[in-house]
């Protein structure tokens, strides 16, 4: 008997059952990566119609451009780092050992987030209009980025394998180690890379421009970076804070103190002449270790407990001021820089007023760390306002504002209303693992957990017995009461009415 008679015999609906299926992340995946070797050979447009010593082409950006960045964005801004945040679920087991449990969500987030982010990787290479120098840093970066997610894929797919016996028991520690560092890597990584498509799509930062380009984003970001730490530490950070048995002023005044020994050697090109922007740079890179030294030690008390200072809110309110006063040869450069020393300058004197005044020199406005005064977001804040400032201060940029007919007021407020969007997202983000680490407890009654609602309701029926209870009553009496009305209590957690009536008649 041939094959074909075979399967006629069979049927055609039972030879289903011997097709593998597939799943259907695994297939949108597949489709996404074989888009990939078209988008790879379409290249970046050879560059041909780009003028003479510039970047990028006159041509308009196309459709298809725009609908890259705005997925790329989406997708590594917002989705892979709420992810990772997914998959940096704690629960605690004994109540003792700290465990990491991955929430359900995590996978297929991830999963989706991957499928979108090939798609923009295509995109990015099939776009027309706007042509872009293929050396760009884009585009240099983007294929060691595709690596390094192709390689969290792999190691997240091994590790959801569950491999444990033999040689695998051995290398899954280092596994999830190594998930876990370039799960964590990849918000900053993409970062990195979003700044490098803004820079590549205007053609900015390129020949004279690199060196205080590069200072600018860095600088900014690096204020950005420290608004993001203070938002974590505020937010869920108060309690791990204590543990360490430092202040936050110490871990400040350590990192200030060694990012001045860094811009006291950098800021000049020693062996040529100084000028004025040299000065100012290297002797405010000696102030920051001078003064990141003194608020080091002012971190401990005579005893060697954790100590709130001064020092790091002086150095921001100092290097604000230092930054509103470098010269500018544009009206609208004058402007934003001033714009952003100011509100460097704020940030340092609500600093201080928070720690002085508003938590008086204590750690945080509660002992448990979940009590926040509205004040204290107002420095954070303004750290996310100042980075996205300085950033936005490059010479190019300053120069493409000022042609564009944009006045400074309305670029400064653009400016603002950035920061706020990044301060929201991360604060998003925060509150999902808050949630997801820390569930709000449950009022349990009888091992029962109870809902707000019941609880409330449950309170209301304890207030109503409680008002029966008269002075005249003895110890023994109220006691039984108590115990009638806790017996009386149904397993949703709260007495009905009935409940209560028997427990009055049985009283009388």
């Amino acid at each position: 008997m041939t094959f074909a008679t075979q399967a006629e015999s069979i049927g055609s609906s039972s030879l289903l059952r011997y097709v593998p299926r597939i799943s259907p992340s695994i297939a949108r995946i597949t489709v996404a990566a074989a888009l990939l070797p078209m988008a790879l050979s379409h290249g970046n447009h050879g560059g041909d119609n780009i003028p003479e010593g510039s970047t990028i082409s006159l041509d308009p950006i196309d459709t298809t451009l725009w609908i890259h960045i705005f997925l790329q964005t989406f997708t590594f801004g917002i989705l892979f780092p709420l992810g990772m945040v997914l998959g940096r679920r704690a629960g605690a087991d004994n109540g003792a050992h700290t465990q990491i449990v991955k929430s359900r969500w995590h996978v297929p987030l991830q999963v989706g987030s991957t499928v979108l982010a090939l798609l923009g990787y295509a995109l990015g290479h099939l776009h027309k209009g706007r042509e872009f120098n293929p050396e760009n840093a884009h585009a240099k970066a983007a294929t060691p980025l595709f690596f390094l997610l192709v390689a969290q894929i792999v190691l997240g797919v091994y590790l959801k394998l569950h491999l444990e016996r033999g040689i695998h028991g051995r290398i899954r520690p280092f596994i999830r180690i190594l998930h876990s560092v370039n799960g964590k890597a990849f918000p900053l990584l993409s970062w990195v890379q979003m700044l490098f498509g803004g820079i590549t799509l205007l053609g900015f930062c390129q020949g004279d421009h690199l060196g205080q380009c590069a200072a600018h984003f860095i600088m900014g970001s690096a204020f950005i970076a420290y608004g993001v730490l203070l938002t974590i530490v505020l937010l869920v950070g108060q309690i791990w804070l204590r543990r360490t048995g430092r202040s936050q002023e110490f871990f400040d005044s350590a990192v200030i103190a060694a990012w001045g020994c860094v811009n006291t050697f950098t800021e000049h090109r020693w062996g040529t002449e100084w000028v004025r922007n040299d000065w100012q740079h290297t002797t405010m890179g000696i102030i920051w270790w001078s003064a990141g030294l003194a608020g080091v030690w002012l971190s401990k008390g005579r005893d060697g407990t954790p100590k709130r200072n001064f020092v790091p809110g002086f150095v921001i309110f100092i290097t604000g001021w230092a930054m509103s006063a470098h010269p500018q040869e544009l009206m609208t450069s004058a402007m934003t820089h001033a714009a952003f020393g100011y509100t460097l300058m704020a940030v340092g004197v609500t600093r201080i007023i928070e720690i002085s005044f508003v938590l008086r020199d204590k750690a945080g406005v509660s002992e448990d760390g979940t009590q926040i005064n509205s004040f204290q977001y107002v420095p954070v804040f303004l750290l996310y306002a100042s980075g996205f400032l300085f950033m936005g201060a490059t010479e190019e940029q300053m120069a493409f504002i000022a042609g564009s007919g944009m006045d400074a007021v309305a670029y400064i407020l653009i400016m603002y209303s950035l920061a706020f969007l990044v301060f929201l997202v991360v604060m998003m983000f925060i509150n999902v693992y808050d949630r997801a680490a820390n569930p709000p407890s449950k009022i349990t009654l009888n091992g029962h957990a109870r809902s707000g609602d019941e609880a409330q309701v449950q309170d209301a029926s304890e207030f109503e017995l409680d008002g029966l209870m008269t002075d005249d009553e003895d110890d023994d009496k109220a006691a039984s009461r108590k115990l009638l009305k806790n017996e009386g209590s149904q397993q949703n957690g709260f007495a009905s009415p009935s409940a209560i009536a028997r427990n009055d008649e049985r009283l009388a």
